[in-house]
C-alpha cells in the first residue's frame, strides 16, 4: 500500500500535519516577536537622552563607514602605500581617542566618584584595571571567535570550517565593537562636546576604514557589490555598541570610570594587535607611521577644541 501523501489522511484516521503551514506559523511567531522587540528597543532608546545621543553618534560612524566603501564601485585597486597610510591614520585617531576622550575623562570620573578614596592613586588603579580588563576581553574574543586578518590569515577555533566571507565579517566586527562602545561610554560621561568630538573622530577614521575593508574583500575575490554591501553592514555594529555602552554605564557613577577604561583598553588592543601590524606588514612602515601621527594630531585637536 502506498504511503499517504503530505496533507492527506494518514492511517488511523488522523490528518498528517502540513509542514509548510507549521513553518509559516513558526515564522510568523518569530517575526512578531522580533517586531515587538524592535518596538520596545525603540521606545527605550527614545526615552533616554543619553542612549539616544549615543545611537545618533554611532549611526554617524556607521554612515561614515558606508560612505567609505562607495569608491570601490568605481575603482578596483587601492595602492598598497595608501592603504597602509590609511591603516596608520585610523590607528592614530583611535590612539588619541583612547587617551584624550576616554582615559583622561575616566581618571576625572574616578576621582569624582570617590572610588577607593578618590585619590590619584586610587583613580589610576581603577582606570588601569579597566584598561587591562578591556584588553583581556578583546584578547579572549580574538582567541575564541574564528576570523581572518586581511594579510596575516586565519585565526581562532574552527576557522577552517567557516567560509572566508564570515571570517572577514568577524574580523570587521572585532574592529568596530570597541569603537561603538567608546562612543556610547563617551556620551554616558555626560559631556556633550567631548562626546561629539570622540564620535566625530571615530567617524572620520571610519571613512578610510570602510574603504580599506571593501578593497580587501574585493582583492580576496568577492564582487564589487558584495564587498561594498559587507563593508556597509560592518558599520552597523557601532550604533549597537554605542547603545550598549551608554545603557550600561550611563546611570551609574561607579560604572562610568570602569566603562571609559574598558573601552580604552579594547581600542588599545585593536590598535596594537590588529591595525599597526597590518599597516607594517608590507614594508610601508614610514607611510603607516606618518598616517598614525597625522591621525593622532587630528583627533587631539578635535578633542581639545570641542572638549
Amino acid at each position: 500500500m502506498n504511503e499517504p501523501q503530505q496533507g492527506t489522511v494518514a492511517q488511523g484516521g488522523r490528518p498528517r500535519p502540513v509542514r509548510p503551514m507549521r513553518e509559516w506559523i513558526g515564522f510568523t511567531i518569530v517575526a512578531a516577536g522580533a517586531l515587538v522587540g524592535v518596538v520596545q528597543f525603540w521606545q527605550f532608546v527614545r526615552s533616554d537622552p543619553l542612549v539616544w545621543n549615543a545611537l545618533l553618534g554611532g549611526s554617524v560612524a556607521a554612515l561614515a563607514t558606508a560612505l567609505g566603501t562607495l569608491p570601490v564601485l568605481f575603482s578596483q585597486k587601492l595602492p598598497e602605500r595608501l592603504q597602509d597610510t590609511l591603516f596608520g591614520f585610523g590607528a592614530g585617531v583611535m590612539l588619541a581617542a583612547s587617551a584624550f576622550s576616554l582615559i583622561i575623562p575616566g581618571l576625572e570620573a574616578a576621582k569624582n566618584a570617590g572610588t577607593f578614596g578618590g585619590g590619584s592613586w586610587a583613580a589610576g588603579g581603577v582606570i588601569g584595571s579597566a584598561i587591562l580588563l578591556g584588553g583581556i576581553v578583546l584578547m579572549l574574543l580574538d582567541r575564541v571567535l574564528p576570523h581572518e586578518h586581511f594579510i596575516k590569515g586565519r585565526e581562532g577555533n574552527a576557522a577552517k570550517q567557516l567560509r572566508r566571507t564570515w571570517l572577514f565579517v568577524f574580523a570587521i566586527a572585532l574592529h568596530n565593537v570597541p569603537e561603538g562602545l567608546a562612543i556610547g561610554v563617551g556620551y554616558a560621561a555626560n559631556n556633550g562636546l567631548r562626546a561629539d568630538a570622540l564620535a566625530t573622530g571615530i567617524a572620520i577614521q571610519d571613512v578610510p576604514e570602510g574603504l580599506v575593508v571593501a578593497v580587501a574583500l574585493l582583492a580576496a575575490g568577492y564582487s564589487r557589490v558584495f564587498a561594498v554591501l559587507i563593508g556597509m553592514l560592518s558599520g552597523l555594529v557601532e550604533p549597537l555598541g554605542a547603545v550598549l555602552g551608554a545603557a550600561v554605564v550611563g546611570h551609574s557613577a561607579m560604572l562610568l570610570p570602569w566603562g571609559l577604561g574598558f573601552a580604552a583598553g579594547a581600542m588599545l588592543f585593536v590598535i596594537s594587535h590588529e591595525i599597526i601590524p597590518e599597516s607594517h606588514r608590507k614594508g610601508h612602515e614610514a607611510f603607516a607611521t606618518s598616517g598614525l601621527m597625522i591621525g593622532f594630531v587630528l583627533m587631539m585637536l578635535l578633542d581639545t577644541a570641542l572638549g
